[in-house]
């Protein structure tokens, strides 16, 4: 009798950087809606569980293109943590220090630091940022102030004294709010010193995360152009610390990487 064949499966790689994590998979095995299998590949219950998928193809001028998908479904131009972790996974593939990934914010080199087994550091250039006036947006509870910057994805910085007990709730009423068109990632910061920043984020299309790369750049510049820090800056996260530096107009972003797994995701 003929074997009936199972089902497919589709190989990943899950990667990590301070705790943002991400599944790396090749494009060519993309469904035929990719937003709804990043949906359920991305599950932490039923599926392998991560902040999003780098979908990676093939690209002619640079090591890679990646797009990336969030936890919900939604793309996102880029992550600075993900974009980290298809790095990792290059340097381990093609044994490189320097790996030229196109986003959806334009190409990004990442130069590696060290590495240790399945644990790199990297420090890539993000660009140019943009800060914007300070902005009161409404909320049921009130207005909340803060800094629009773009740093190739929107957020919205908002100082703090002292975390409020209810973050969570009040970044998800900022990313309700209709002032931001395109939806927006929220960054609450304390400022420590000239040097030192904390920060917890909410990002658009996943939620709290335990860091972020480009919210990390976002809460440096803001700190920067408010006189509260001086590059180079070190911000504290729940998953890590990661580094910003400015040069020039440009930003550069210094953080880890850690391989964690390779699998195979059965397709039901």
């Amino acid at each position: 009798m003929p074997v009936k064949p199972g089902p497919p499966v589709i190989p990943f790689v899950k990667v990590s950087a301070c705790g943002n994590d991400f599944l790396l998979i090749d494009g060519a095995l993309a469904s035929a809606d990719p937003a709804e299998f990043t949906r359920h590949i991305c599950d932490r219950h039923e599926g392998v569980g991560a902040d999003g998928v780098e979908w990676m193809f093939p690209h002619l001028s640079s090591d890679i293109e990646v797009r990336l998908i969030n936890s919900d479904g939604s793309p996102a131009e880029i992550s600075g943590n993900g974009t980290r972790c298809v790095a990792a996974y290059i340097c381990a593939e093609r044994a490189k220090d320097r790996v030229s990934i196109l986003t959806g914010a334009g190409a990004k080199v990442c130069a590696l630091i060290s590495r240790n087994n399945s644990e790199f550091e990297f420090e890539m250039e993000i660009g140019t940022p943009i800060v914007e006036s300070e902005l009161a947006v409404k909320t049921r509870t009130g207005d909340i102030r803060g800094l629009p910057v773009s740093v190739g994805n929107p957020h919205f910085v908002v100082f703090v004294p002292q975390f409020p007990v209810d973050w969570q709730a009040q970044a998800a009423a900022i990313q309700r709010s209709a002032q931001f068109k395109e939806g927006v990632n929220v960054e609450w910061v304390v400022a420590n010193g000239m040097h030192d920043l904390s920060a917890r984020f909410f990002e658009r299309g996943v939620g709290e995360t335990s860091s972020s790369g480009t919210g990390s750049c976002a809460s440096a510049v803001a700190a920067m152009a408010t006189s509260q820090a001086e590059s180079p800056v070190k911000v504290h996260a729940p998953g890590g610390v990661q580094t910003v530096r400015r040069e020039g107009k440009n930003v550069f972003l210094r953080g880890p990487a850690r391989i964690v797994c390779r699998g195979e995701f059965l397709v039901s």
